[in-house]
Order: C-alpha cells, then structure tokens, then sequence
C-alpha cells in the first residue's frame, strides 16, 4: 500500500491527498546580501526561474558558490542567508505560496542528518510520525505507513537497528540518508526539498539513495527538488531536470536529456564517454580560473541561456500554469489537520526518555562520572572529625564537591547539541514549537539530575563525616540537585544561544568558572570588589548552593578547639561565644565568612528563580533565532 493509498484512507476528508500539487513553479527569485566588505548590496541569486512537475526530480546542480542551497532555502522560503533579502515569486499549481501553504505541503531534508542516534530506524520513524501526523490517521494506519516507508527505502532489515551514536556504530551513511528522507516522507508531502542528500557518500551509495527517492516520488508522485554536487552519470541520469547555475544566475534550466544538445548547440558539446554532469560543471567553475577564461566562458553561456527559445518557452510555461489556477480552489483552504496540542511534547518526552537511559553519553557516562567523584572526595576527605583542624578541610569539601558537580555539566553540551539539531529540522517542517522542546528537555533531565545528587551524596557525604542526621544528608541532597538543575540550564541557555559545540563548552566552562571566583569562597564577601559582588554574585547559583549548604553543616555543629600548651586553655581559630569552654560554634565559622543563618528559604527560591530564568531565556533564545 503506498503513502497515496493511506492517504485517501484517512478519516480526516481534509487530509491532504498526494496528487494535491500538480505543479511547483517559481520566477524573477532574487536574494540579495549586504558585502562584507563595501557594505554595498550584493546578489548572490538572480534572475532565477523553473517549472518542475509532480513525479519530476530537478537537480540544482552548480560548483561552490554558485547559489544552490540559497535557492532552495529561497524556493522553502527559508532564510536563504544570514541578513538576505528575498524576492520573487514562489507558485504551487500556479497559486502564490504563503509560507503556511509551504509547510503544509512540503518537507525540506537538511545537509547534514539531524537523527537522534540512540533510537532506532522504526523508531525514528514512528515518533515522526506522531509529530505530525493528525488524530484523524488511526494508529494502525500510522505505523502501517511507516512499515510501507521503511520497505520502500530498503530498510527492513535494519528496521530495530540504532541509528548510532559515537559509541555503538549503527546505520551506515548511505541508510542514515534514506532514514532522513523516508522520515519526512511519513507526513506524505506534496513537495520535497533535499539539501545534498549525497554529501559524504560514495557514488554507489549516492546512486542507490536517489535510486530510492526517485522510485517514491513517482509511485506518490512528488516534486523534488535536490541540491546535488557533482553527481556520477548514473546517479545524474535519475534526474528528470536540471537547474545548472553559476554567480547566482541560471546557465540552463530543462529536461536532463536535453542538456549535452543544448551545451552542443551553444559551442560546448559533451565529449563522448564523458560524465556531462563533470562537463557541465568543469565549463563554469570559477574556482580553478586562472586567467579569466572560465569567467568570460561561464559569462557567454549566462547570456546565451537568457536569450534562448528554451528560457521563452521555459516563461511561457510558467505563466501558462498560473493562469491554469483560477478555477481550482484555493490551497490555503486546504488546510492540513495538525495533531493534538498534548501529543507533541508528550511524544519529545518519549523520545527524551528513551535517548537519556539508553545513550551512556546522555547521562550514564555522567552518573559515573560523578560516582567517581564521590569516591574520590570520600577518601581524600575521609572521617573528618568535629575538630578546628578540620573545619577547613569541611569547608573546601563543600565547595570543591558542589563547584566541580557544576563544573562537569559540560559533559551535556554534545548531547543537547543533537537535541537542538533535531529540534531545528523538525521546527523548520512545522513540527515542534520552541515550548514543547524546552519543556521536555528540562522535565526529562530532573530524575537523572536527581539520581547523580543521591548518588554522589551517599557516597561522599556519610565517608567525609558530614553532620550525622537525616535531615541534613536530605538537605544536601537538595542543594546539589538544584546546584546540578542550574548547570544543565546554563548549559542548556549558551548551547541555544551558540550551538556549536566548542564554543559552547568554553563559555559553559569559562562561566563555571567565573560562579567558583565569585562565590563567596575563593574570596569572602568581605572582600570581594564590588564590581564583581554587585553584578555578578548574586545571579551567581553557586553562590547560594555554597551558602546553603554551609549552613547546612555549620549552623547547628560544634568544633573542638585546640587545647593550649598549659593545658588550663584553649586556642580557637574563630572566636566566639564559646571558646573559654572549648568550642567553636558553627556559627562563628559562618560569621567569619559573612554568611547569614535564616535565609535557606530564600536561597532555593533564588535557586529555583535563576533556573527558571536560564530556561525561559534558552526558550526566547530559540523562539527569536529561528535557524
């Protein structure tokens, strides 16, 4: 049963069927930059046009530069560059597309495979289909729909095989690009466009992946639109057409087989047993210019291409398909059913879940991590006794324990980044909102974050000889919960704002580190520039993480002071109330570092409020900087 079948099976009458887009037309596209340099306009496209019909395959083919993926972000009206300003005119069946009409009836497939590797192929397909698909599609037709994909596209056998990860191998190249498209398949859109769907890939393995694309295509009759570099002859010959462009213009545009006599006609015929994709690219590659002559080469085909019959009749077939829309309803009300609101973050949480247990690198590699850790300030901090003496040691434990657990969410910037990758592609197809992430990446995260407090504190606690009671061992598991919620958010905060992961992990890190310098530890509030006190310590969650957790221990403990050489006295190192009796009271070490008692309620709430604060930032960060 193909996609079209299920399609016409549907409930839902206002489903979308596939013969919806009979055509894909654009004309006069123009994307236009500010240079670098001059600060002067710069055209980067121009000039651009094309008819591709359904069941056709067109290949965007060009050297580096030449303009290939601005176009197709223009045609998928997406941003085409970083400041650009697009023009033209996109049509599908001759009716001006909205970006709503886009989404609806279309789904673009990036470059680069936005997959989640801890999950497998039916996997993957599956929760793409609950992202997408309405409550009208049964679930039977659903996962019958993603069984027929995962046949189509030669995956069967791979069906319960984890994508990968960089610690267990998974699917090869040539299946993660047949999954990234069969993936966006399951939505059964009318138009597809793929960014090098064969980037990476060997000619045999780029050959069977447009292999599997075009067999789709014609069966559900899609128009698709690739981007493609340097193809070998067979995988070139799977095109129906071609759109050959160089400086942002169009060299040609028509029917692959009628390229080499095109090129032929103009004085630049394709030499026998040669690929004419290598040909046709070789004749306008600026890149390997020398002396001018690919430029002044690549400038007279440019100019023959606007003058031919082939460009005439190319806009006489144009127009001729927008006239054709009057008498055919509008597809702005053909509106595709969405599923239901709760669907969606439920199913990021599911799919969350499923990637934190079973991808070590998520949490596991983290969980022990941190249970090494417990065991290391467990035996270097081991059986400190209720002395002077150790009340330094007390405190550097403290510090060094909830300081270094901040520092190591690091470790979670390749994994959200994987998140956040995905998160783009899907949000990019009219998905997944920013909300719906954002909320179940952080509800996700609290039951590990919780599990590696519990477990660093049963190990380091009870072996450094921390006040003996429950209720403090209980507290200071709270506050290494909360210290480890605020660094995964901080994580999660510079990580949207940056998703690139060495930059992301030194401005984590460099932050860490700027919360350790500043919390009142390294250097007393007493003592601390006012600079750094009044702008920074007090967004610092380290800062009260430190604090609470100083009272924690010293708010209600006494220490034994040194007795003096006469043995009728004693020598305490902070002085108190109680020192003529021998004891130094917690307090007195607390007032030392100007730490105040009575304030734990208001320490979580700030703790909890700067979370808060680092998430709802993360979730304007996304919703503002729409890739």
């Amino acid at each position: 049963m193909s996609i079209k079948d299920l399609e016409h099976n549907a409930a839902s009458s206002a489903h979308l069927a596939n013969d919806v887009v009979d055509h894909f037309a654009w004309r006069d596209m123009r994307v236009v930059v500010n240079d670098r340099r001059t600060r002067e306009p710069l055209s980067i496209l121009a000039e651009s046009a094309g008819l591709v019909r359904a069941g056709e395959m067109l290949a965007l083919m060009g050297p580096s530069g030449s303009g290939k993926t601005t176009l197709l972000n223009a045609l998928a009206q997406r941003q085409a560059a970083a400041g650009a300003v697009t023009t033209g005119t996109v049509l599908v069946n001759g009716e001006q597309a909205t970006p709503a009409i886009l989404r609806d009836v279309s789904a673009y497939v990036e470059q680069e495979d936005a997959l989640i590797g801890s999950i497998t192929v039916r996997e993957t397909m599956v929760f793409a289909a609950r992202l997408a698909l309405p409550s009208s599609v049964s679930r039977r037709e659903a996962y019958q729909r993603v069984d027929d994909l995962i046949t189509s596209f030669g995956l069967q056998s791979h069906a319960h095989t984890i994508v990968g990860t960089p610690i267990k191998k998974g699917l090869s190249g040539g299946q993660k690009k047949r999954l990234g498209v069969a993936s966006r398949l399951v939505t059964s859109p009318n138009v597809l466009f793929l960014d090098e769907p064969t980037s990476g890939l060997d000619s045999a393995l780029s050959c069977e992946v447009i292999n599997y694309i075009k067999e789709t295509s014609r069966k559900n009759n899609l128009v698709v639109i690739a981007s493609i570099h340097q193809p070998s002859t067979a995988t070139f010959h799977m095109f129906d057409k071609l759109a050959l462009l160089s400086l942002g213009r169009t060299c040609y545009f028509g029917a692959i087989c009628d390229a080499s006599a095109y090129f032929a006609r103009i004085g630049y015929p394709v030499a026998p047993a040669t690929n004419p994709a290598e040909h046709l690219l070789d004749l306008i590659n600026i890149d390997l210019d020398r002396r001018g002559e690919v430029r002044e080469r690549t400038q007279i085909i440019l100019d023959a291409w606007t003058g031919s019959p082939e460009r005439q009749a190319l806009d006489a077939a144009i127009t001729s398909v927008a006239q054709e829309s009057s008498g055919r309803p509008s597809l702005a009300s053909l509106k595709r059913p969405k599923p239901s609101p709760w669907r969606v973050p439920l199913t990021l949480l599911h799919r969350s879940w499923i990637k934190a247990y079973r991808d070590v690198v998520v949490y596991g590699i983290r969980i022990a991590m941190y249970l090494g850790l417990g065991i290391l300030m467990g035996t270097v901090f081991l059986r400190l006794q209720a002395t002077q003496e150790h009340i330094q040691p007390f405190i550097n434990a403290i510090f060094f324990g909830g300081a270094f657990m901040s520092f190591m969410a690091v470790a979670y910037v390749p994994a959200f980044l994987e998140d956040l990758h995905t998160f783009q592609s899907e949000r990019a197809n009219g998905l997944v909102g920013p909300l719906a992430f954002v909320v179940s990446n952080f509800v996700i995260g609290v039951p590990f974050l919780f599990l590696i407090a519990v477990v660093f504190s049963v190990v380091e606690y009870w072996l450094t000889g921390f006040r003996p009671e429950g209720s403090a061992f209980m507290m200071w598991i709270l506050w290494l919960f909360l210290d480890l919620l605020a660094a995964e958010s901080l994580v999660v905060l510079v990580s949207s704002i940056i998703p690139v992961f060495v930059v992301a992990l030194a401005i984590a890190a460099f932050a860490n580190g700027l919360w350790m310098a500043v919390d009142g530890f390294l250097v007393p509030m007493n003592v601390l520039n006012v600079f750094w006190k009044y702008v920074f310590h007090y967004i610092d969650y380290q800062a009260y993480v430190f604090q609470g957790m100083m009272v924690n221990e010293f708010g209600s403990r006494d220490y034994r002071c040194a007795q003096a050489a006469n043995g009728k006295s004693y020598q305490c190192m902070y002085p108190g109330a109680k020192n003529g009796q021998g004891i130094i009271q917690g307090t007195d070490v607390l007032r030392a570092l100007n730490i105040e008692t009575g304030q734990t309620g208001t320490w979580i709430g700030i703790s909890i409020a700067i979370i808060f604060g680092y998430r709802v930032l993360a979730y304007l960060v996304l919703r503002l900087l729409r890739k």
